[in-house]
């Protein structure tokens, strides 16, 4: 009889079971991960009833492959244009809650005794929420294209972020045993230079590579060909001091910016699937019954502690970040989980050895009742937001009102401002690039050539040479690149800016010739690298021309490569939008609906049927032009709405008693849904929605913009007019046409 080697049994045991308990959950309608973490704790040795896993270090093994692909494919919905795209209210909220949920995990593990170590980590895990069940939890319930939805992603991509950054201090502070301030700050900052390094090499190479060897990926060398790209960039990242999962997940957001991105999900998804069962097999393995029996009452209080201030300072930061009242709550109470993240934050914790065996075990029991809990305390967050409304003084509310309305509607900064705070972003982004490969190629390049060749001279040529290559883009960015153009263009026409501005250049010609100068000091003596550097500007404004065409093709290269997924729908025709087909009705309300005497906010008309309300006529003469939320809304009342057919229909239903047939009448010709394109002499480019005064002048509301092939449904006040823009306005014809030629 052959013999099956013991790794083989052992996975077979592992899937068989965690194969019966997902079956059991998914008929529960309870996460699967639960039912990993349980089939784990069944084949654990804690649990003799089973039969029992025999050799845990390979299972290990696997765990940490499951790692990598978890990883990996939360790189590819990452994205950092996702990133750039989230808005002020959800980095506002990100740092607040983030913040406040690390002291709040140090404090408790603090008050519970617990080492320092456990305290610090016990902090990590409890800062960053589980992308995975909000999703899915925003799909079961129909949520997803809530306004508050929107916030909520755009928290979970900055947790994403920080959760990267989290890993590699926690890493630094367990080997260093101390809060080494500045060991700390110089880990971070290599942190976010590699992160810069590799997302711009992998943007400018990988999308090229994928493209030319196209015709030759079929699903399978895609597969190949992406696993591949992955395990490099994990190699990279350990060779580089780093975590191997950290690489992983800059791999998949560089993948995410190309136009294979949908494919190599698809295709991932299996495997990430099979090695991530085996990871959550894998921390329910390392459960201990005894430790949760001992630990009942730390995990309990733990629990409500933490679901109690994780919904508390989410919804105080969206608060501050100037958010209404319901959009906070309902994003306090969707984010009191921990997630995919926090076992890895607590897996480094147990495998460099600075954590207690309790720690572990106690995160996953708190992860598994807070994923229980979540879509529980969404559906009470309607609840909990009409009797914090109904409590709330009168006054109190109009302050929130007045701060919520109040920063949306701030205005930009003045140019120079707005100069500054480009030039400050352009120095830094650019200086630390410039500053690491110049200590990558001190320390790590020089060394290595030194090595390798014999003739001294030579080899410093050598060095000098590609060191100075590979900064020559990014020292010609720092230099020449031009910083806002629009605002210095308009600040140079203003004689007293001149002299500013031609400072701010020279500085940072300054500053390039300076970190020329240092890494030639490196190599040559003081003499030799003064002539170098004379040498080199004086080449560079003899062949200026040449040298901006060279840097204007890389730039080029790599914003082709950075859009390539926005220019293939382009080719593919998807370039233009399809004209909504929304449109306006007349609708009479109805004696006996239920909205009657509601407030348009208290019926959320808009955010549960996607319509607005564009106008009120209440009688012969009483006209109400785009009513706000608290507007009232009475039988009688002629509605004119904008949205499509299906979201009407709703919408009659909901507010027509049973008994009654609704009032309805055609499309009104008057009041039209009309669309104006913002052309480059358009009096509208450069100002916000309320300070174009459309409102006023086409007894309209402004519902959408089409940007870039880009749609913004109900845009807010503050929203800049760019050439370019569709703008669809809702209101009288004739009014509407005579902006257009504005």
């Amino acid at each position: 009889m052959n013999h099956l080697p013991q790794l083989i049994q052992d996975l077979a045991l592992i899937l068989i079971l965690a194969g019966i308990t997902t079956l059991l959950f998914k008929r529960l309608k309870q996460p699967v991960v639960l039912g990993y973490i349980l089939a784990g704790l069944l084949v654990s040795p804690h649990f003799p009833l089973f039969p029992t896993i025999s050799d845990i270090g390979n299972i290990r093994i696997w765990a940490d492959i499951g790692v990598i692909f978890l990883l990996f494919t939360l790189g590819l919905e990452f994205s950092f244009k996702k990133l750039m795209r989230v808005g002020g209210a959800a980095s506002v909220t990100a740092f607040v809650e983030i913040s406040a949920m690390l002291a709040v995990g140090f404090l408790i593990g603090l008050s519970l005794g617990w080492p320092l170590m456990d305290c610090i980590f016990l902090g990590g895990i409890l800062s960053i929420a589980s992308t995975t069940i909000i999703l899915r939890s925003f799909d079961e319930l129909g949520l997803k294209g809530k306004r508050f939805a929107d916030l909520v992603f755009g928290i979970l991509i900055i947790e994403d972020l920080i959760a990267v950054v989290l890993l590699v201090v926690l890493s630094t502070i367990a080997v260093s045993r101390q809060f080494a301030g500045t060991e700390m700050l110089a880990s971070i900052l290599k942190l976010f230079f590699f992160l810069a390094l590799w997302f711009i090499a992998g943007i400018f190479f990988i999308p090229t590579f994928l493209s030319r060897v196209q015709k030759h990926l079929n699903n399978e060398t895609m597969l190949i060909v992406s696993i591949a790209l992955c395990l490099m960039m994990v190699l990279l990242s350990s060779k580089a001091g780093f975590s191997p999962a950290l690489g992983a997940f800059i791999m998949g957001s560089i993948l995410a910016e190309t136009t294979q991105a949908e494919r190599i999900e698809k295709n991932i998804r299996p495997v990430k699937d099979l090695f991530g069962a085996v990871f959550f097999v894998s921390v329910g393995m390392l459960i201990d019954p005894k430790i949760l029996l001992n630990y009942a009452l730390p995990i309990l209080l733990i629990t409500v502690v933490f679901v109690t201030f994780k919904t508390l300072h989410v919804t105080v930061g969206a608060l501050i970040a100037g958010q209404p009242l319901k959009t906070s709550i309902y994003a306090g109470m969707s984010m009191g989980q921990i997630g995919e993240f926090s076992f890895i934050i607590a897996t480094l914790g147990l495998t460099l050895g600075v954590t207690s065996d309790f720690l572990y075990p106690i995160a996953v029991a708190v992860s598994a009742i807070t994923t229980f809990s979540t879509p529980y305390m969404i559906k009470l967050a309607g609840p909990l937001y009409s009797k914090i409304d109904s409590k709330l003084p009168v006054k109190w509310k109009k302050v929130l009102d007045r701060y919520s309305s109040g920063t949306q509607s701030i205005t930009t900064a003045s140019d120079w401002r707005i100069i500054l705070r480009a030039f400050f972003m352009h120095i830094v982004l650019f200086s630390l690039i410039i500053f690491g490969i110049l200590l990558l190629f001190t320390n790590y390049v020089a060394p290595w050539i030194n090595g390798h060749v014999e003739n001294v001279l030579f080899a410093d040529i050598l060095v000098a040479l590609s060191g100075f290559a590979a900064m020559f883009p990014f020292l010609w960015a720092l230099v020449m690149r031009k910083i806002k153009p629009i605002s210095a263009a308009n600040l140079w026409s203003n004689r007293r800016y001149r002299a500013p501005l031609i400072l701010l250049r020279m500085i940072r010609v300054v500053l390039g010739i300076v970190f020329v100068g240092l890494f030639l000091i490196t190599i040559f003596p003081l003499k030799v690298a003064s002539v170098s550097v004379g040498v080199l500007v004086l080449l560079s404004l003899l062949f200026l021309q040449r040298i901006q065409r060279f840097y204007v093709r890389i730039e080029d290269r790599f914003f082709t490569n950075f859009n390539d997924r926005e220019l293939q729908s382009a080719r593919d025709g998807r370039h233009e939008l399809a004209p909504w087909d929304a449109h306006v009705v007349q609708y009479i309300l109805p004696p006996g609906s239920p909205v009657t005497g509601m407030t348009l906010e208290e019926t959320q008309i808009r955010e549960q049927f996607g319509i607005n309300i564009a106008m009120i006529k209440r009688g012969e003469h009483h006209t109400i032009q785009t009513p706000g939320r608290y507007e009232r809304i009475y039988p009688g009342d002629k509605l004119f709405i904008i949205g499509t057919d299906e979201q009407i229909d709703q919408f009659k239903k909901q507010t027509t008693p049973a008994n009654e047939t609704a009032y309805t009448a055609d499309d009104v010709h008057e009041i039209v849904l009309k669309k104006i394109v913002v052309s480059a002499d358009s009096v509208l480019i450069g100002k916000t929605i309320r300070e174009s005064g459309i409102r006023e002048k086409t007894n309209g509301l402004v519902v959408g913009i089409e940007r870039k092939r880009r749609r913004l449904l109900n845009p807010e006040s503050f929203t800049r007019f760019e050439e370019g823009d569709k703008v669809w306005i809702v209101g009288d014809s004739i009014l509407i046409n005579a902006m257009a030629r504005t």
